[in-house]
């Protein structure tokens, strides 16, 4: 049973959130394993609660396509988090870094810890080559990666699912584009302004995401179709394949209380099953009902952060949501860029994008009771999200 909690004592609040700068695979960080990027944020989160006076219990981490075993086990030794805390690994694909912030504040609001590091990490340059070993007198075949779901069931890469998802909402290619760029144009403008400064950890000397660039609508209008010829979804309005890490620190409200931080409180989360032949509307899905739980509607929310996968797939989401990122809604959706600009390190995207709504909210000064929402994609059909609020 859990604790019954009329004052809010036992409600999840991240506290502290920080992330590597993400490279690009096979460049900035293409000899560094994934335990490598994890620990050095792990061992920065944990220094920011350092004042609670309290052991990290846990560290819970998404992974996606790291060398098997718990990543999040040999990565917390590798923070120097001691032989006692254990460690859990997720994959829950691309939203494998929110799906254990969710978990992290599962066991926080069951009563069973009071200090849990959570987030994701992913190093897509050393992921090990996978190969089905073969039957009796047969070699093994090499494989690109597991499937998503069963035979019988559609079963896209995410290349042709974002180019599906485009046809199906009429995303144009214009639109996508246009959005690629503005991605860029935000993650640059908020890098010259330092809003990125607080929340990043020197990684192997580098301070700085690799990927963003000054892109001209005219040089994306020439790139050919990435995926399906004649299509829409190009390189150039997808992101790239990626390295890095993030993780948060999530305490209960009582301690955060006790010690008077600022943080965001998780409000409600939920991971939600749709369609794997159109992977990219989970979000919708998840967001409506995290929204419902929570007993608000998504004009109170002040910011929004989506993991860019694909513009396609942002826009679809957006346009079912009612938001408009290319209008009145740009400094609410992503508005220092996302993954199409900064990149898309898979199992930790989900807990970027978290790290991302801290710097927008709580380390700007957001008043208490402002609302942020975090959501992904997943491939298979998933969708994830998370509500969180100021306090």
């Amino acid at each position: 049973m859990w604790p019954d909690t009329p004052d809010g004592r036992w409600e999840p609040v991240v506290v502290a959130a920080r992330r590597t700068p993400i490279g690009t695979a096979s460049h900035a960080f293409k000899a560094m394993t994934v335990d490598r990027l994890a620990a050095p944020v792990i061992e920065a989160v944990a220094r920011d609660v350092a004042g609670l006076g309290l052991p990290v219990e846990d560290v819970v981490l998404g992974n996606c396509t790291g060398p098997g075993g718990n990543v999040a086990r040999v990565s917390a030794l590798a923070a120097g988090m001691g032989h006692g805390v254990p460690g859990v690994t997720v994959d829950r694909q691309c939203g494998s870094g929110l799906a254990a912030i969710l978990l992290a504040g599962q066991a926080i609001r069951a009563g069973e810890m009071d200090l849990v590091v959570a987030g994701g990490a992913e190093s897509a340059s050393t992921a090990p080559l996978r190969a089905h070993r073969g039957l009796a007198g047969q070699r093994s075949v090499p494989y690109e990666r597991a499937p998503f779901v069963p035979e019988g069931h559609p079963d896209p890469d995410m290349g042709p699912a974002a180019e599906a998802l485009a046809a199906a909402g009429g995303v144009t290619r214009e639109r996508q584009d246009a959005y690629a760029c503005q991605s860029h144009a935000k993650a640059l403008a908020a890098r010259e302004a330092g809003r990125f400064e607080q929340e990043i950890v020197t990684i192997d000397g580098r301070r700085d995401d690799q990927w963003p660039r000054a892109l001209r609508m005219r040089s994306l209008s020439r790139l050919p179709a990435a995926f399906v010829p004649g299509g829409t979804v190009t390189a150039g309005n997808s992101s790239p394949v990626s390295d890095g890490a993030a993780a948060v620190a999530v305490v209960p409200e009582r301690l955060r209380a006790a010690e008077g931080l600022a943080g965001l409180r998780l409000r409600a989360g939920a991971v939600v099953g749709c369609d794997p032949g159109l992977p990219g509307l989970g979000p919708v899905l998840a967001v409506r009902r995290v929204l419902r739980r929570a007993g608000v509607g998504l004009e109170r929310v002040a910011a929004v952060e989506i993991v860019e996968a694909f513009a396609a797939q942002v826009l679809a989401v957006t346009d079912a949501l009612g938001l408009d990122p290319l209008g009145p809604d740009a400094d609410r959706v992503c508005a220092d860029g996302g993954a199409l600009a900064l990149g898309h390190p898979w199992g930790a995207t989900g807990a970027v994008v978290v790290t991302r709504l801290f710097s927008r909210l709580v380390r700007s000064g957001a008043p208490s009771g402002t609302l942020g929402l975090a959501t992904a994609a997943v491939g298979g059909g998933l969708g994830v999200a998370a509500l969180f609020e100021v306090v």
